[in-house]
């Protein structure tokens, strides 16, 4: 699915900053902060600012085309893709990866949910990368 599509597909009309930000996060899968991703795309859109970042992030996120992650706390991470994975959150780095989901993984459907209605499940793992240990 292209980047307008996945857009649309969500309700989100596009425009030339949704457009970049929405293709940033389908081509980076690094989980970066508003300042990473404004860092990255200001000098081809002069017209960007940091509240229009994080201003679409926030409406992407509010429409389910991306994920927003807080997993030590105190900073805030995209993940452009909402298929159902794990996160690992290395303590030494502060890089966050993607991690394949366990089998027993819940889907959201859960009959003891007692009346609440589940909309998402985040799965983090912290402690220390293969990076950082060697």
């Amino acid at each position: 699915m292209d980047v307008i599509e996945r857009l649309q597909s969500h309700n989100i009309k596009p425009s030339v900053q949704r457009i970049a930000i929405m293709q940033y996060l389908m081509e980076h899968y690094t989980h970066p902060t508003v300042d990473e991703i404004y860092t990255a795309l200001a000098p081809g859109i002069p017209t960007l600012s940091k509240t229009t970042v994080y201003n679409t992030l926030k409406l992407l996120d509010e429409h389910a085309a991306i994920q927003t992650l807080t997993i030590d706390g105190r900073n805030t991470c995209y993940d452009g893709d909402t298929r159902p994975h794990a996160h690992f959150f290395c303590k030494a780095c502060n890089k966050v990866y993607d991690m394949p989901c366990p089998s027993d993984f819940p889907t959201g459907e859960n009959p003891d949910a007692e009346g609440h209605e589940i909309q998402e499940i985040h799965l983090y793992y912290k402690g220390i990368c293969k990076h950082c240990r060697q």
